[in-house]
């Protein structure tokens, strides 16, 4: 995983859950944009999130920051 997403990740996972709590849950697709401007950092987001640990659409953004703060 590229610094750029572990960054990216930890920081979208902070702020949701100051603003919603331990429980609050996240896709992939909130770390982006609604617009796909950074394709490459979406493909390996996808990557990560489908292939390599076959999350839910949904999972616990605890669990996300977690794991992405040990690699």
């Amino acid at each position: 995983m590229t610094s750029a997403l572990k960054d990216k990740i930890i920081e979208v996972s902070d702020k949701k859950i100051a603003e919603k709590g331990t429980n609050v849950g996240l896709s992939f697709y909130a770390f982006f944009k609604n617009k796909n401007d950074n394709p490459e950092l979406l493909m390996e987001a996808a990557t990560w999130w489908i292939r390599t640990n076959e999350f839910n659409h949904f999972e616990k953004a605890v669990k996300i920051k977690e794991l992405v703060k040990d690699l």
